[in-house]
Protein backbone atom coordinates (compact mmCIF):
# COMPACT_ATOMS: atom_id res chain seq x y z
CA UNK A 1 0.00 0.00 0.00
CA UNK A 2 1.01 3.33 -0.65
CA UNK A 3 -0.05 6.10 1.54
CA UNK A 4 -0.26 9.47 -0.58
CA UNK A 5 -1.11 13.22 1.47
CA UNK A 6 -3.01 15.43 -1.06
CA UNK A 7 -3.13 18.94 -0.77
CA UNK A 8 -3.48 22.03 -2.34
CA UNK A 9 -4.20 26.04 -1.48
CA UNK A 10 -8.05 27.03 -1.99
CA UNK A 11 -9.01 27.47 -5.37
CA UNK A 12 -5.69 25.10 -6.64
CA UNK A 13 -8.13 22.33 -7.93
CA UNK A 14 -7.38 19.92 -5.28
CA UNK A 15 -10.88 18.59 -5.37
CA UNK A 16 -10.68 18.23 -9.26
CA UNK A 17 -7.41 16.30 -9.32
CA UNK A 18 -8.61 13.58 -6.23
CA UNK A 19 -11.71 13.33 -8.53
CA UNK A 20 -9.14 12.50 -11.34
CA UNK A 21 -6.83 10.32 -9.36
CA UNK A 22 -9.97 8.21 -8.18
CA UNK A 23 -10.97 7.87 -12.01
CA UNK A 24 -7.67 6.10 -12.38
CA UNK A 25 -7.92 3.91 -9.52
CA UNK A 26 -6.93 5.38 -6.61
CA UNK A 27 -8.66 5.15 -2.91
CA UNK A 28 -9.53 8.22 -1.77
CA UNK A 29 -10.01 9.12 2.20
CA UNK A 30 -11.41 12.56 2.08
CA UNK A 31 -10.75 14.17 5.44
CA UNK A 32 -13.75 17.35 4.99
CA UNK A 33 -16.46 14.17 4.75
CA UNK A 34 -15.29 12.22 7.42
CA UNK A 35 -15.17 15.41 9.42
CA UNK A 36 -18.69 16.05 8.86
CA UNK A 37 -19.44 12.11 9.24
CA UNK A 38 -18.17 12.28 12.93
CA UNK A 39 -20.51 15.08 13.94
CA UNK A 40 -23.63 13.59 12.05
CA UNK A 41 -26.73 13.39 13.78
CA UNK A 42 -26.79 10.95 16.30
CA UNK A 43 -23.13 10.63 16.90
CA UNK A 44 -21.18 10.88 19.76
CA UNK A 45 -18.97 13.67 17.95
CA UNK A 46 -22.08 15.74 17.94
CA UNK A 47 -22.81 15.03 21.62
CA UNK A 48 -19.13 15.84 22.21
CA UNK A 49 -19.50 19.15 20.57
CA UNK A 50 -22.66 20.14 21.63
CA UNK A 51 -21.48 19.46 25.09
CA UNK A 52 -18.78 21.81 24.81
CA UNK A 53 -20.63 24.36 22.85
CA UNK A 54 -24.01 24.18 23.98
CA UNK A 55 -27.44 23.71 21.86
CA UNK A 56 -27.22 26.67 20.27
CA UNK A 57 -24.97 25.17 17.39
CA UNK A 58 -27.74 22.92 16.83
CA UNK A 59 -29.90 23.63 13.36
CA UNK A 60 -33.53 23.34 13.59
CA UNK A 61 -33.14 19.72 11.81
CA UNK A 62 -30.66 18.41 15.11
CA UNK A 63 -27.61 18.71 12.77
CA UNK A 64 -24.49 20.74 13.42
CA UNK A 65 -25.19 24.73 12.52
CA UNK A 66 -21.61 24.83 10.77
CA UNK A 67 -22.11 28.55 10.64
CA UNK A 68 -22.99 29.27 13.89
CA UNK A 69 -19.96 27.02 15.58
CA UNK A 70 -17.67 28.53 12.26
CA UNK A 71 -18.56 32.02 14.12
CA UNK A 72 -17.82 30.93 17.74
CA UNK A 73 -14.49 28.91 17.51
CA UNK A 74 -12.67 31.58 14.61
CA UNK A 75 -12.93 34.14 16.71
CA UNK A 76 -11.30 31.94 19.94
CA UNK A 77 -8.10 30.17 19.19
CA UNK A 78 -8.75 28.32 22.23
CA UNK A 79 -12.77 27.55 21.22
CA UNK A 80 -10.74 26.34 17.82
CA UNK A 81 -8.67 24.32 20.18
CA UNK A 82 -11.05 22.50 21.53
CA UNK A 83 -13.61 21.53 18.55
CA UNK A 84 -9.93 20.13 16.87
CA UNK A 85 -9.36 18.11 20.23
CA UNK A 86 -12.93 16.55 19.95
CA UNK A 87 -13.16 16.08 15.86
CA UNK A 88 -9.59 15.60 15.21
CA UNK A 89 -9.25 12.27 16.48
CA UNK A 90 -12.26 10.53 15.36
CA UNK A 91 -11.29 11.69 11.70
CA UNK A 92 -7.85 9.90 12.14
CA UNK A 93 -9.54 6.31 14.01
CA UNK A 94 -12.43 6.42 10.59
CA UNK A 95 -9.29 7.26 8.40
CA UNK A 96 -7.30 4.39 9.60
CA UNK A 97 -10.37 2.38 9.25
CA UNK A 98 -10.91 3.07 5.95
CA UNK A 99 -7.19 2.62 5.18
CA UNK A 100 -7.18 -0.74 7.01
CA UNK A 101 -10.06 -1.79 4.87
CA UNK A 102 -7.73 -0.92 1.11
CA UNK A 103 -6.00 -3.75 -0.90
CA UNK A 104 -2.42 -4.47 0.26
CA UNK A 105 -1.15 -3.01 -3.30
CA UNK A 106 -3.91 -0.21 -3.53
CA UNK A 107 -2.22 3.81 -3.73
CA UNK A 108 -4.64 5.14 -0.81
CA UNK A 109 -4.97 9.09 -1.40
CA UNK A 110 -5.50 10.95 1.48
CA UNK A 111 -7.06 14.21 0.76
CA UNK A 112 -5.97 16.82 3.67
CA UNK A 113 -6.90 20.45 2.88
CA UNK A 114 -4.59 21.44 5.98
CA UNK A 115 -2.05 18.57 5.78
CA UNK A 116 0.89 21.68 5.38
CA UNK A 117 -0.40 23.38 8.47
CA UNK A 118 -1.02 20.91 10.48
CA UNK A 119 2.94 19.35 10.28
CA UNK A 120 1.12 16.18 9.13
CA UNK A 121 3.73 15.27 5.87
CA UNK A 122 5.43 12.33 7.81
CA UNK A 123 2.41 9.95 7.67
CA UNK A 124 2.46 9.52 4.51
CA UNK A 125 4.65 7.49 2.04
CA UNK A 126 4.76 10.44 -0.67
CA UNK A 127 2.86 14.39 -0.32
CA UNK A 128 1.22 15.62 -3.66
CA UNK A 129 0.93 19.07 -4.06
CA UNK A 130 -1.67 20.67 -6.14
CA UNK A 131 -0.48 24.04 -7.06
CA UNK A 132 -1.77 27.60 -8.38
CA UNK A 133 -0.62 30.98 -9.34
CA UNK A 134 -2.63 33.26 -6.49
CA UNK A 135 -3.91 34.93 -9.20
CA UNK A 136 -5.68 31.81 -10.59
CA UNK A 137 -6.85 30.85 -6.93
CA UNK A 138 -8.56 34.69 -6.73
CA UNK A 139 -9.96 34.33 -10.30
CA UNK A 140 -11.95 30.51 -9.47
CA UNK A 141 -12.77 32.00 -5.82
CA UNK A 142 -14.60 35.07 -7.20
CA UNK A 143 -16.12 33.60 -10.54
CA UNK A 144 -16.47 30.02 -9.92
CA UNK A 145 -17.41 30.03 -6.58
CA UNK A 146 -19.31 33.28 -5.68
CA UNK A 147 -16.32 34.98 -3.33
CA UNK A 148 -16.11 38.61 -3.05
CA UNK A 149 -12.69 39.48 -3.80
CA UNK A 150 -11.72 40.50 -0.15
CA UNK A 151 -13.31 37.58 1.35
CA UNK A 152 -11.27 35.14 -1.04
CA UNK A 153 -7.82 37.15 -0.26
CA UNK A 154 -8.55 36.59 3.30
CA UNK A 155 -9.40 32.80 3.02
CA UNK A 156 -5.76 32.52 0.94
CA UNK A 157 -4.24 34.11 3.53
CA UNK A 158 -5.55 32.05 6.47
CA UNK A 159 -3.25 29.16 4.54
CA UNK A 160 0.13 28.24 4.29
CA UNK A 161 1.69 29.78 1.88
CA UNK A 162 2.79 28.85 -1.81
CA UNK A 163 6.67 27.86 -0.69
CA UNK A 164 5.32 26.14 2.57
CA UNK A 165 3.35 23.40 0.46
CA UNK A 166 6.64 23.52 -2.16
CA UNK A 167 8.65 22.69 0.51
CA UNK A 168 7.03 19.60 1.61
CA UNK A 169 6.14 18.25 -1.81
CA UNK A 170 7.69 15.37 -2.79
CA UNK A 171 5.34 15.59 -6.44
CA UNK A 172 3.62 19.01 -7.63
CA UNK A 173 1.33 19.30 -10.11
CA UNK A 174 0.51 22.51 -11.48
CA UNK A 175 -2.32 23.97 -11.98
CA UNK A 176 -2.01 26.78 -14.10
CA UNK A 177 -3.91 24.83 -17.02
CA UNK A 178 -7.15 23.53 -18.71
CA UNK A 179 -8.96 20.17 -17.35
CA UNK A 180 -7.23 17.86 -20.45
CA UNK A 181 -4.16 19.31 -19.65
CA UNK A 182 -4.58 18.46 -15.94
CA UNK A 183 -6.03 15.25 -16.54
CA UNK A 184 -2.92 14.52 -18.87
CA UNK A 185 -0.44 15.64 -15.69
CA UNK A 186 -2.69 13.12 -13.42
CA UNK A 187 -2.06 10.62 -15.83
CA UNK A 188 1.44 11.03 -15.23
CA UNK A 189 1.58 11.52 -11.59
CA UNK A 190 -0.83 8.34 -11.35
CA UNK A 191 1.21 5.96 -13.00
CA UNK A 192 4.17 7.09 -10.90
CA UNK A 193 2.54 6.13 -7.85
CA UNK A 194 1.60 2.85 -9.05
CA UNK A 195 4.89 2.22 -9.90
CA UNK A 196 6.19 3.24 -6.23
CA UNK A 197 2.90 1.31 -4.95
CA UNK A 198 3.91 -2.26 -6.48
CA UNK A 199 7.78 -1.73 -4.93
CA UNK A 200 6.22 -1.07 -1.89
CA UNK A 201 4.30 -4.27 -1.99
CA UNK A 202 7.22 -6.38 -2.96
CA UNK A 203 9.32 -5.17 0.05
CA UNK A 204 6.41 -5.51 2.45
CA UNK A 205 5.60 -9.11 1.55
Amino acid sequence: MLKVGLTGGIGAGKSEVSRLLVECGAVLIDADRIAREVVAPGTPGLAAVVDAFGEDVLAPDGGLDRPRLGSIVFADPEKLAVLNAIVHPLVGARSRELETAAPEDAVVVHDVPLLTENGLAPLYDLVVVVDAAPETQLDRLVRLRGMSEQDARARMAAQATREQRREIADVVIDNDVPLPELRRRVEDVWAELVRRAHEEHRTTR
